[in-house]
This record gives structure tokens, C-alpha cells and sequence, in this order.
């Protein structure tokens, strides 16, 4: 692993409604976002595509032309950032998704690495939302994974527990996954997966392949700080974002994504680390040029 720290902002997220919280949805405000991230340390963004209609930027889009022009308008702003595209979606149809990274060829593309029961409760004990199923079976991974190849995007597998990271393993075996040294996100803080937990960190580090690079999603309040100093600790790349939390580590709102991503790069200067620029994250992460 580098000294440095590569740091990635996650922008916007799935479906945060832009009515409640300040989450970029249009092209030129996922574009201004990005661009204080990117002033403030970041060298990845993290992205996931809205619509574009009045009333519907709470909404997951896959349009390549919306895509495309939403990813233009962030390499403008951002000078050689690097850009990793969200995948995620519930079903076994991909090709809406296969569409887009064929269209944006990413350097880095997530790929949800197992399937997970996503479940949250409010505090009378009701769902927070009806229980499903965010489905990533073998096969489904296996077409992802074909498709990121076909670009020359490098897959983060994104793993919401334990059994999902060991997984990763025995995708390389399989020869699934095209590079023997893979790139593991750890999401911690989803209420049916893996807890914000410092001391499970430590853990997950070690099942990981040898040589391998790693990040945390630390999804939550101001608990998630300790996380992210642990992370920095640890030698592990660094995220945050509006996707994962609206908080900073003083317990008060974030305005935006900047001051998300300046406490994080507080964390690497505490743990005695340097921030990459986008050119030392490409060498260190193995990345195509854009």
C-alpha cells in the first residue's frame, strides 16, 4: 500500500431526495459539487446519475446521453479526476448499465459483490422500507465484470459483509475477475450489514487478498468519524461524501461536499499521510488514462 492516501468523494448516492438534503442532481450542480471536492483533496468521484426532469432528481437514471453529459461536465470542472460509476441496481437486467459504461468508459466502475438482505427499522420497530433484496448473484457479477473489462475499467468490488469480502477470492480463482490484485470497498454502516466498527475493520484488512488496495464506506452520523480515522490509520484509501453522511465529525450538518471531504483529508494529515493527486491515484491504483 502507498503512504498516500487516495480520497474519493461520493457526490449524490441513489435516491436522496435533493427536496431534503443538499445532494447535486443537475449537470452543472453535480459539476460545482464535484469541483469543491475536488479542490479539497479528492482525485475519485464517485458517481451516480439522477434524472433530469422537474420533480425526478430523487430518481436513479441510465440514459447514456444524461450520463455522458453529467460526466463531461465533471472531467471539465475537475482537471484529470478520476471517475468511478455507480452500477448498482436491483434485477437481473444490466444493460442499462452495461449502456453507460460502455458510453463513459470509466476508469473505475463499482461492482456489488454479493447479495444482501437490505433492511432498516425506525424506532417504533416498523420497516423503514419494505424488506428486499439487493440481488448480486454470481452470474449477475460475472456480466459486470465483462462489461468493465471491455473498457478497461477497473472493478471496486463494494462488499456489505464478511462473506461477500472472502468472496472476492474465490472470484480470482474462478478467473472471473480479471486482475489478481483486486480493489475491496468495505460498506459499513447499512443496518443489515456490516456495523461502523473499528475494531471489525482490523479484521476485514486481513481476509483481504495480499497486495491488494482497500477503502471504507462509512455510512452514517458523527460515529463514522472514528471509522475514518481508523481507515487512514490503516493504510486504507479514503471516501466520503453526501451518498454516505450528512455529518461532520463536530456533529453538525455538512453544507456540501467539501467540508465532507476536507475533515476527511483531516484524517490522512493526523495519521501522518499525504493526499495522491489524481496522476499518483492512477499509478497507484493500476488505472488506464482517461
Amino acid at each position: 500500500m502507498s503512504d498516500k492516501a487516495i480520497v474519493t468523494c461520493a457526490v449524490t448516492g441513489v435516491l436522496t431526495n435533493p427536496q431534503q438534503h443538499p445532494v447535486p442532481v443537475s449537470v452543472q450542480e453535480m459539476a460545482s459539487s464535484c469541483k469543491e471536492a475536488y479542490d479539497a483533496g479528492a482525485s475519485i468521484i464517485h458517481v451516480h446519475y439522477r434524472q433530469q426532469a422537474p420533480g425526478k432528481g430523487h430518481l436513479p437514471c441510465w440514459d447514456p446521453d444524461i450520463a455522458e453529459d453529467i460526466t463531461n461536465a465533471i472531467r471539465e470542472a475537475c482537471p484529470g479526476v478520476i471517475i468511478n460509476m455507480s452500477t448498482g441496481t436491483i434485477g437481473p437486467d444490466i444493460s442499462p448499465q452495461l449502456a453507460c459504461i460502455e458510453r463513459i468508459k470509466p476508469e473505475i466502475a463499482a461492482c456489488n459483490a454479493g447479495t444482501l438482505n437490505y433492511l432498516k427499522t425506525r424506532k417504533d420497530g416498523s420497516w423503514a422500507w419494505p424488506p428486499m433484496i439487493f440481488d448480486n448473484p454470481v452470474e449477475k457479477v460475472r456480466k459486470f465484470l465483462d462489461g468493465m473489462k471491455s473498457v478497461g475499467a477497473m472493478p471496486e468490488f463494494e462488499c456489505f459483509d464478511v462473506g461477500i469480502v472472502r468472496s472476492i477470492q474465490l472470484f480470482v480463482e474462478n478467473g472471473m475477475c480479471f486482475t489478481q490484485n483486486p480493489d475491496y470497498n468495505f460498506v459499513m454502516g447499512v443496518a443489515s450489514g456490516m456495523p461502523t466498527d473499528p475494531e471489525l475493520l482490523k479484521l476485514l484488512v486481513k481476509y483481504r487478498l495480499p497486495g491488494s488496495t482497500w477503502q471504507v464506506t462509512a455510512i452514517g452520523r458523527q460515529e463514522i468519524w472514528d471509522l475514518h480515522q481508523a481507515t487512514a490509520d490503516l493504510g486504507g484509501m479514503l471516501r466520503t461524501g453526501l451518498e454516505d453522511t450528512f455529518y461532520l465529525p463536530s456533529g453538525e450538518k455538512a453544507s456540501g461536499n467539501g467540508e465532507l471531504i476536507e475533515a476527511l483529508v483531516g484524517c490522512a494529515r493526523k495519521a501522518g499521510r499525504e493526499i495522491a493527486s489524481p496522476d499518483e491515484a492512477r499509478e497507484i491504483l493500476h488505472l488506464r488514462k482517461a
